[in-house]
């Protein structure tokens, strides 16, 4: 279905395009006709998601295609253990018609409005656990190449396609579906803690070995941190815990959300006020512990509008890297009101994974929406450089194909593999170009 011109916009308002023509595809076969159309006329053609990248790596230049009419789960294997579903579907819806299913992802990052083709092919990601990312709990997709081609990828069919396309960028093709990796539905318990800078840190690697997932965030111009551990309990969803419908909205959506965003409108104006700020709000954290179906405890709502970089940088430099980060941000004038958030990953076999062959620990720098990143960021990306730090695809940074094919073993592989799924550049855009070259 072609509807009426409109400009792209993405969550963070970072960036923006306007296509010269959009479409809200029905079927797997208007996404053909789409490309083929492209194909034929020189130009290009992107699936956009739900733009919670913050980079423009799914910034249309001609042809926009909404994902809106491409969601859903298609099958569930039970015996094998995977759910496909519509590369267009919400991770919140997934996780809705998982749980009612009594099944569940392994893992998951901290938000779940992102559609699942968007999500897989920039490699989002949560902390601990033996899978990591969304793409490491792929076993199969389906895509449409650039020439037009329906190809499916299983570890029996197309491996090669299933292996880079993981994460594949939105390079390779248009995902129409993903098939996952799923487990019986289970109980995640939190426990919130508040500690000063040198607890956190000399306890680290202590806590990360005892519990399946964690979280850590420091709160810039303080010596306080927030750790936040999930681990799995042996029960039935019916016993859990989980906060009281006052607790949640008064901690996680008045607090976090409401309160947070005012006060950042307030110290954008006066940031003068910003270290103070964090050094009152910090201590105001309490600690707090609730238990409940894995999703509900992995996601949590964010709708203070923020810029973010986040660089993986291998598990054995992480924490040198953050004291680094946090000796720059002390000697600078800059006033940051974001946390930084700690996260470790496995490392898995994804070619373009920021995790790929290595124990990883990432590092993530926010700043509101209308404040100004670029200071930031520009202070910190040459610290994560310097430890053979990897930025994540959909958030910002400066790399560019000459810097990155190094730090990516199998990267010539990747392009290899593009050349011949997307001869003509069909999906190609301003980021794409900068990343992998043309």
């Amino acid at each position: 279905m072609t509807v009426s011109n409109a400009a792209w916009v993405n969550w963070s308002k970072l960036e923006s395009a306007r296509p010269e023509r959009v479409e809200e595809p029905a079927d797997t076969a208007a996404i053909v006709a789409a490309v083929e159309r492209a194909r034929a006329e020189g130009s290009t053609v992107k699936m956009v998601g739900t733009g919670h990248s913050f980079t423009a790596i799914s910034a249309p230049e001609h042809t926009m295609l909404r994902p809106s009419r491409l969601g859903g789960i298609l099958s569930v294997d039970r015996d094998a253990m995977t759910v496909t579903a519509l590369a267009g579907t919400q991770l919140k819806v997934l996780n809705a018609e998982l749980e009612r299913m009594g099944l569940s992802l392994h893992n998951m990052g901290d938000i779940a409005e992102q559609t699942l083709a968007g999500a897989t092919s920039t490699g989002t990601h949560g902390t601990g656990g033996i899978a990591a990312s969304l793409s490491a709990q792929i076993c199969g997709l389906q895509l449409v190449t650039g020439t037009g081609e329906v190809v499916t990828a299983t570890e029996a069919e197309n491996a090669d396609v299933l292996e880079f396309g993981r994460v594949g960028l939105g390079a390779l093709g248009v995902l129409t579906t993903l098939t996952f990796r799923v487990e019986p539905l289970f109980v995640l318990e939190a426990n919130e803690t508040p500690m000063s800078w040198d607890e956190a840190l000399d306890g680290f690697d202590q806590r990360v070995a005892d519990h399946h997932h964690v979280d850590t965030y420091w709160f810039p111009h303080t010596d306080r941190m927030l750790t936040k551990t999930n681990d799995r309990l042996d029960i039935p969803v019916s016993e859990a815990e989980p906060l009281s419908r006052l607790r949640y909205w008064w901690d996680d959506e008045f607090l976090s959300n409401k309160l947070f965003g005012g006060l950042n409108r307030v110290t954008n104006r006066f940031p003068g006020t910003i270290r103070r700020f964090n050094q009152v709000s910090s201590r105001m954290l309490s600690a707090r512990s609730y238990s409940d179906a894995a999703h509900k405890v992995f996601t949590a709502p964010r709708t203070v509008r923020f810029r973010e970089m986040e660089y993986a940088v291998p598990r054995e430099a992480g924490l040198a890297a953050l004291r680094e980060a946090r000796a720059a941000i002390d000697a600078s004038d800059l006033n940051i009101t974001f946390p930084v958030e700690i996260r470790v990953t496995p490392s898995d076999d994804i070619p373009l994974s920021t995790s790929t062959g290595r124990d990883s620990l990432y590092l993530a720098f926010h700043t509101h929406v209308d404040a100004d990143h670029l200071e930031y960021f520009k202070l910190l990306e040459p610290i994560m450089r310097a430890h053979d730090g990897r930025p994540h695809w959909g958030k910002v940074h400066t790399r560019s194909a000459a810097d990155l094919a190094p730090a990516y073993p199998r990267f010539a592989e990747f392009l290899t593999l593009r050349d011949r799924l997307d001869p003509d550049r069909v999906f190609a855009n301003r980021y794409l170009r900068r990343v992998l070259g043309d």
